[in-house]
């Protein structure tokens, strides 16, 4: 089997969907044909020349990024800076070039909780859960095909609550209709008033996969003419959204807990506020620049918040309340290149997909 760029992309949409970004977002294909047959994919957290250049050594003819190339509108490509020169450069060899940003950030098993699983927290839930961001769906189907149709909605993605799949409510009632001329009912007669016992059938399901679950249900539903209802639910949904809470298996001080993530993160420094004096056993994470969860990791009851790129001000939001821990942009989101690979090559088997061994961290320490 060929694998294309296509392939590849889609893949990525599974663990990431597109419609899980955010709108100031540029993630997904950014630069190549879906139909260019790949001989390799390398995958890194920046795109740079450098990167380029190890791709094309490497006989890779995609790139896959955390952080988009593209980021802001570009009036003019005059290789003028390196984004432009990358473009000029990928163009020039033929490279894909993909993102998975601010969706990869926010799913349940993303970069945030990969961050958690390398410090061994359980208990890992979402701390900012996404919110109105889910649909109820409502129809009604005859008995005889409750089945079918709850099976094709739950294999799209629906009827998914916290830890649970499969989750529907059903009622039994009474369902009316006259077919009019030029129809083709399933049950009852032209131009007569049928009642068709049938079943309501509630289910749960993500925004962004309306439309995907109109076509399931049109496709699966024995009626020409099936009735159905989506209703804004206004609840979290506690699948998805910025950063992690969870345990430790024991607490520890406040030092032991930095030195361990200087350890794991592989961090040459930790900006951090006073320590607070208790022992460390809740804590709160977020790869990237994650100032603005301060407030909620405090409401939380965290003992420690890990995240980067926090200013001056941003450190008084402590308060004492708990630690605050900056372990730097790159560092936070360093095994984002690890989640993209094991999802690719668990999709996606006896294909080359490789690391970036450039460090493309733009900060430097002494």
């Amino acid at each position: 089997m060929k694998i294309t760029v296509n392939h590849v992309c889609k893949a990525l949409e599974e663990l990431a969907p597109l419609a899980l970004q955010e709108s100031y977002d540029n993630s997904g294909l950014l630069l190549g044909n879906r139909n260019t047959e790949l001989s390799g994919v390398l995958i890194c957290i920046d795109v740079t020349e450098e990167v380029l250049h190890e791709a094309i050594t490497a006989n890779c003819n995609m790139i896959v990024s955390h952080h988009p190339l593209v980021f802001t509108a570009l009036k003019s490509i005059t290789e003028s800076n390196m984004v432009e020169r990358c473009i000029v450069l990928a163009i020039k060899n033929n490279l894909a070039i993909y993102a998975c940003h601010t969706n990869l950030d926010s799913v349940s098993g993303g970069v945030s909780f990969r961050m958690a699983q390398k410090i061994g927290l359980t208990q890992t839930r979402v701390l900012q859960a996404k919110k109105d961001s889910l649909l109820k769906l409502v129809t009604f189907v005859p008995l005889k095909h409750l089945n079918n149709l709850q099976t094709a909605i739950f294999e799209a993605g629906g009827g998914q609550i916290g830890k649970y799949d499969c989750c529907s409510f059903t009622s039994t009632g009474k369902g009316s209709f006259r077919a009019l001329d030029g129809c083709h009912p399933f049950v009852g007669k032209i131009g007569e008033i049928h009642a068709e016992d049938e079943i309501r059938l509630e289910v749960s399901i993500p925004a962004y996969l309306k439309t995907t679950i109109t076509k399931i249900l049109l496709q699966t539903h024995p009626y020409e003419e099936p009735a159905f209802d989506f209703i804004p639910i206004r609840n979290d949904w506690s699948q998805a959204g910025y950063g992690v809470i969870g345990n430790l298996e024991k607490p520890i001080s406040e030092k032991d807990f930095l030195l361990q993530l200087k350890k794991v993160f592989k961090v040459s420094y930790i900006k951090h506020t006073s320590f607070t004096n208790k022992k460390i056993q809740k804590v709160a994470m977020c790869g990237g620049s994650g100032a603005t969860l301060t407030n909620l990791a405090i409401a939380s009851g965290a003992d420690v918040y890990v995240s980067a790129d926090f200013k001056y001000h941003d450190y008084f939001l402590a308060e004492s309340k708990l630690l605050i821990a900056d372990i730097g942009h790159f560092e936070s989101e360093q095994f984002t290149k690890e989640i993209i690979f094991e999802h690719l090559t668990k999709k996606l088997s006896k294909f080359a997909i490789r690391f970036s061994e450039i460090n493309t961290n733009p900060i430097n320490y002494i």
